[in-house]
């Protein structure tokens, strides 16, 4: 049984475990930001890198985010789980031609809640020197609880690595919409603001956030996260990406305005209702004492209820704007509200609903 070189945080990182949930909803958000995760991490599995120092930048911020380190008969090991088995394939491939040590990879079937395998990458014999090389103890030989002091100051292009690797370690992608985010479990909170510093170097900002007891980094502005994907070179990712952005900002406005549409019809529809019960109020109380077009106009308007302003005009004979008509209607009104009060009786308001009132106003 191995034991841990240290009991401090980041030594060996907690698993990221999300909790099942009964609603549809979170199933669907999980399918879906499975698919994206691992369209990215397939992109960035297969990217070429020549330099040196980004391997090196890769490898060690890949240990740091899915390894552990351990001492197995007095003896440092060294062990990355990851999801993939490109990001196996591809840590285990720098660790021997960048640093010359070997390294076994054993395949776990998921089981319960973690359905989907996951490879472990571990380095045995040579473990303490790999240790060493790639950061992960310091020189005292005590676990460096965030990112490597060389990752930390490196160049431009050491930060992109540190990123691509943290991804692959354990880095997950949403589908663009409300909640969309691009997220890095950590194993600790110093590992995940080294890597928010890591990405401020880069010019983009992120922030680090415990969220059930896991630290994690957290980007949520769509920008942001394209300008990510592109430094790490996942960019056919990133064409999808943006494809169901753009599409999902089209259909939403697309439903605001139809929603806008269709509230305008209804109100214009209940105003022309109220306004057509005004009128025949105003027909009953001036009866033959009206002048011929404006009783024109409040015929019409009784005949269509449901019409327009503008349709009334149309139908008017000759045609009239829709100025035109409503003053005549207003006319008409006014007259028999006159009209009421000197006799005494109730005017045109009087049949009309509080709900039809509001919609007249």
């Amino acid at each position: 049984m191995g034991v841990d070189v240290s009991t401090g945080a980041g030594l060996t990182p907690p698993l990221a475990i999300d909790q099942p949930s009964p609603r549809v909803v979170d199933v669907r958000a999980r399918i879906v930001r499975m698919a994206m995760t691992a369209q990215v991490k397939s992109e960035l599995a297969s990217t070429q890198i020549t330099k040196t120092c980004c391997r090196k930048a890769e490898v060690a911020s890949m240990l740091r985010f899915a390894g552990g380190l351990h001492i197995v008969n007095g003896r440092i090991v060294v062990e990355a789980e990851l999801d993939t088995g490109a990001a196996a394939r591809r840590l285990r491939t720098d660790i021997a031609e960048v640093y010359g040590h070997e390294s076994d990879v054993v395949m776990v079937q998921g089981n319960g809640i973690r359905k989907g395998s996951r490879y472990i990458v571990r380095v045995a014999r040579q473990g303490e020197a790999l240790a060493r090389q790639t950061g992960l103890v310091d020189g005292r030989g005590m676990p460096v609880r965030g990112l490597p002091p060389a990752v930390v100051s490196g160049g431009g292009c050491d930060a992109v690595a540190a990123w691509r690797g943290a991804f692959l370690a354990h880095g997950s992608l949403t589908e663009p919409g409300r909640s969309s985010s691009l997220e890095v479990t950590c194993p600790g909170p110093e590992a995940a603001l080294a890597l928010v510093g890591v990405a401020r170097r880069l010019g983009i900002q992120a922030k680090a956030r415990e969220v059930r007891g896991v630290d994690r980094v957290v980007m949520r502005d769509g920008d942001a996260i394209g300008q990510l994907l592109t430094r790490l070179g996942a960019h056919e990712a990133l064409m999808a990406w943006e494809e169901r952005r753009m599409r999902r900002e089209v259909r939403a406005t697309a439903n605001r305005l139809a929603n806008f549409d269709d509230a305008n019809l209804r109100r214009s529809a209940r105003a022309a209702v109220a306004a057509g019960a005004r009128v025949e109020r105003a027909l009953e109380i001036l009866g033959d004492e009206i002048p011929d077009h404006l009783r024109q106009a409040g015929q019409l308007r009784l005949e269509h209820k449901q019409a327009s302003l503008e349709e009334l005009g149309q139908l008017h004979d000759p045609v009239l704007t829709k100025d035109a008509i409503a003053g005549r209607i207003r006319r008409l009104l006014a007259m028999a509200d006159k009209r009421a009060e000197d006799l005494g009786i109730p005017d045109t308001e009087a049949s009309l609903t509080p709900e039809m009132i509001a919609d007249e106003a």
